[in-house]
């Protein structure tokens, strides 16, 4: 997650006045993981995922997958009768098939990356808004980013509720 959003979440959770160190409730929040559930989020990844470019290395991607399977399955079944130069030659190719597929996983890993992080930084003014309401509202006295937490029961997560509260706030 960006540096952005933990120092956002940071200076939101400490800098809400009235709750110090009175307030006894503890909650944990999926910043990252509570802008992506947004419909707004999942619209704009659903563009990205419309794009040509985005379009054609996914193709490229399953047709990649689908014909490293099948040489996989060839392979597995052939191996015992196969010279020991077939089998090289069919080991070298699954090794660069399965480079040139990780190659296009990559591209299209970063399409949604840079699509999440320029979501994330557009959207942080109004996680920090959503987050001081919760927090006022719920007297919330230590709130926590997921993580940063090695164990929390589902009850201590406000994540739902900052999705809900940005979709209302980005519906209006």
């Amino acid at each position: 997650m960006s540096r952005l959003l933990k120092v956002a979440v940071a200076v939101v959770a400490l800098s809400i006045s009235g709750l110090g160190w009175a307030a006894e409730k503890i909650a944990v929040v999926d910043v990252q993981g509570a802008i992506l559930q947004t419909d707004y989020a999942q619209k704009r990844l659903g563009e990205v995922r419309d794009q040509a470019d985005y379009k054609k290395n996914k193709e490229e991607y399953e047709r990649l997958k689908s014909e490293g399977e099948a040489l996989l399955k060839t392979f597995q079944k052939d191996a015992a009768v196969m010279s020991q130069d077939q089998k090289v030659a069919a080991q070298n190719k699954l090794t660069s098939m399965q480079e040139d597929l990780d190659h296009v996983t990559g591209k299209l890993q970063q399409a949604e990356q840079i699509a999440g992080q320029a979501l994330l930084q557009e959207m942080a003014p109004k996680v920090q808004e959503v987050l001081r309401e919760i927090i006022e509202k719920e007297g919330i006295g230590l709130l926590l980013q997921r993580n940063a937490v090695i164990h929390a029961e589902p009850s201590y997560s406000i994540t739902a509720a900052v999705t809900d509260k940005l979709n209302q706030l980005v519906a209006k």
